[in-house]
């Protein structure tokens, strides 16, 4: 079939036959192909969610006979990403033998370890607990998705009779329940009521397609998707108006996002009050259109429906009494302001765990907000890292269509509080939260670079984000910041980073970059200080100009990104960590170096000077002092190298090995040594010290501070 004639108003068709054909005969391989296909396409299943399948018949290793095997997306893995490596295999009849060793609801979590029991392929990732659901349906290829147009008439209270006449009776219907065997062999009696029905549509929850061959599935999950989405676009408005109408108007966008910036480290701190989180903001026409109707507050405390949605947000959004366009500038005074709200809210979910805990329930999680809605202005969502705060907007967007849908057809109905709280707090996910990697020391955190694109810069940068910190360099190269960050998101990963161009002797740049940090990452907790440049002269060879640039850039500048930052952790209430990247010239005096050496001398007084004022914040203030890093140096490239050259007596080649030689330690000094000499101070074990200095220069015994 032609690709050029396949189209679909609603969904994206991705098939490739060319490459599809390079893949016959290995069906593993076009389970894999199909399943990211589904996955580069969120309007067919959230980030991480739904699974998908296939059946071969595979040569038994213990036997040499044929044998039924089953391949699918294994727990924890995302559909756009998968490769071989995330799937399991199983042997089919070992999963249908089970039947046998069921022993009904009230025993469904013994079965999952069981599953381990029939592994065919020794290098499965671990079986999802929707194995059961794949099994007992024959079909060769089956997707189950998450599609944010199929659960809105699946969690529309005329769910059923919709989808059996939307469908024509080619689409079956189970009612909600938790993944797991028993909704497998619902699934397996749902099919041998209704021979010939094309999927199951699954109450609240999702949907399930299939196919006997890839191309087959693929075709039908798209065709019964695009279905679904074309019905409720053709019944948006024909009931009611979208979400009850618009009851109040969204600031300009500008100005939205000013707002947010500045509100969002008070959100921040308040959502940290059990552990330090990352946020993220979003202003999507979505959620404007949400956050801005007639029914939010009606549909807000209902919370979601989807369990793929609530494990992520929460059962429901904290929405904020504020108005868009509220002062904010005394931050003290909006947090005493909000903490009402926060504190009700935390009381609400302590209600909702007490009221509906299990004897052997895990112990109560963090009871702050994952989602907050600020009407006119947009979406706030908190977690433990980047990556999972903007996953959790995606998912609230996803809740949100859901709404949507569900209200134009019919009335939205949210999944029981009692059923919630058996999903967010199932011992199978308490067991898999259990076995999450231990946190980073700066997991949590987030750490503004100047100078970033240098190589000292990009090593601190490097070494924090490493460390689990959230990072936004900044430079005044706007060039060589983008080159920076491409190359450290390549290291450590997209969300890791933000990049912020800012001349740090410009006030509103720097101000802008504050603003930056708090839009990506929710607010600041380390400052490195590292922007400079220097230049080696004579006292009678140095102009007034290169005097005053020196002073500006590499004091002046510490001062202003300084300030901004130190006004946002405050905001937060978190503490923070101040760190200025100085030099041993700040306390060796040096020939050919008076410009430099002065402005040097300023920054690590004025780091004294911060330490003693800021100690009442929590807001420690530390020093680093390199000397003679070369390597991949914006200054060394210039004329720095050679007029320190000409100070010594020697020439530029000679350098390096000069530098280390007059070292104790007659070592040469990497970008490196000075991204640990950060990390020492901001990494955990210095949390109760201020006001120091540390020399990384192989030992330069005229620079000791004492």
């Amino acid at each position: 079939m032609n690709q050029d004639v396949i189209s679909f108003k609603h969904v994206s068709y991705l098939w490739d036959e060319a490459k599809a054909a390079s893949l016959a005969g290995d069906e593993v391989a076009l389970l894999l192909y199909r399943s990211n296909l589904l996955g580069a396409d969120l309007r067919l299943t959230n980030y991480g969610g739904g699974n998908t399948s296939c059946k071969t018949t595979e040569t038994d290793p213990l036997t040499g006979e044929p044998v039924r095997v089953m391949w699918i997306k294994g727990s924890g893995g995302d559909l756009g990403t998968l490769s071989r490596g995330g799937l399991a295999g199983l042997y089919l009849d070992r999963l249908h033998a089970l039947k046998k060793r069921y022993r009904g609801l009230a025993f469904e979590d013994e079965m999952v370890e069981l599953f381990n029991h029939c592994i065919f392929d020794l290098n499965s990732k671990a079986p999802s607990i929707d194995t059961p659901l794949h099994a007992f349906l024959p079909f060769n290829h089956i997707d189950h998705l998450h599609p944010d147009a199929a659960i809105a008439i699946a969690a529309a209270k005329d769910g059923q009779r919709i989808t059996q006449e939307l469908f024509h009776g080619q689409i079956g219907w189970v009612g909600w329940q938790r993944p797991g065997f028993d909704l497998g062999l619902q699934l397996e009696q749902c099919l041998a009521e209704n021979p010939g029905i094309r999927g199951i549509m699954l109450g609240g929850h999702g949907l399930f397609t299939w196919g006997d061959t890839a191309y087959e599935s693929y075709m039908n999950t798209l065709e019964v998707i695009e279905t679904a989405s074309q019905y409720l676009e053709d019944n948006y408005g024909k009931r009611r108006p979208v979400f009850g109408g618009q009851v109040r108007e969204s600031l300009p966008e500008t100005q939205r996002r000013r707002q947010a910036a500045r509100l969002a480290p008070t959100l921040r701190g308040l959502c940290s009050e059990h552990t330090r989180m990352i946020g993220h903001f979003t202003d999507d026409a979505r959620v404007l259109e949400f956050i801005n109707s007639g029914d939010l507050g009606r549909l807000a405390p209902m919370g979601t429906s989807c369990p793929d949605h609530f494990l992520r947000t929460k059962i429901s959004p904290l929405v904020l009494d504020l108005a868009p366009d509220a002062d904010l500038s005394d931050g003290n005074a909006v947090r005493t302001q909000l903490l009402p709200a926060f504190e009700a809210y935390r009381v609400s979910y302590a209600n909702y765990y007490q009221n509906h805990k299990h004897p052997n329930s895990p112990k109560i999680r963090d009871a702050n907000p994952v989602v907050v809605l600020w009407p006119g202005v947009g979406m706030f969502t908190f977690a433990k890292n980047k990556q999972t705060a903007r996953v959790a907007a995606e998912f609230y967007v996803n809740a949100i269509n859901v709404m949507r849908g569900a209200e134009a057809v019919s009335e939205y109905t949210s999944l029981p509080l009692q059923e919630a709280f058996n999903i967010e707090y199932w011992l199978l996910e308490e067991a898999k939260l259990q076995r999450m990697p231990k946190e980073k020391p700066l997991t949590g955190k987030v750490a503004v670079v100047t100078g970033g694109a240098g190589g000292i810069g990009k090593a601190i940068a490097e070494k924090l984000a490493r460390e689990g910190a959230c990072v936004v360099l900044s430079d005044n190269r706007p060039d060589a910041l983008d080159e920076a960050k491409g190359k450290l998101e390549k290291a450590v990963g997209r969300d890791t980073f933000a990049a912020a161009p800012a001349d740090v002797l410009q006030p509103a740049q720097v101000e802008a970059l504050a603003e930056q940090a708090c839009l990506a990452f929710g607010g600041l907790d380390i400052v490195v200080n590292c922007a400079g440049l220097s230049i080696s002269r004579a006292l009678e060879e140095t102009s007034e100009a290169e005097y005053d640039i020196l002073q500006d850039v590499l004091a002046k500048g510490q001062f202003l990104t300084s300030q901004q930052s130190v006004a946002v952790m405050r905001r937060q209430g978190l503490g923070g960590d101040v760190v200025n990247i100085v030099s041993k010239n700040a306390l060796f005096a040096g020939p050919n170096n008076i410009a430099y050496g002065t402005a040097k001398a300023a920054q690590l007084h004025m780091s004294r000077l911060m330490a003693a004022e800021l100690g009442k914040d929590k807001i420690r203030v530390n020093v680093v002092n390199p000397d003679a890093v070369i390597e991949d140096s914006f200054i060394w490239k210039g004329g720095w190298a050679e007029g320190r050259a000409k100070a010594y007596g020697i020439t530029v080649d000679e350098l390096p090995a000069f530098y280390a030689k007059r070292t104790l330690l007659n070592e040469v000094i990497l970008p490196e040594d000075i991204a640990n000499g950060v990390f020492a101070f901001v990494g955990g074990l210095f949390n109760k010290s201020t006001g120091n200095t540390l020399n990384v220069d192989g030992g330069v015994a005229a620079a000791f501070v004492r």
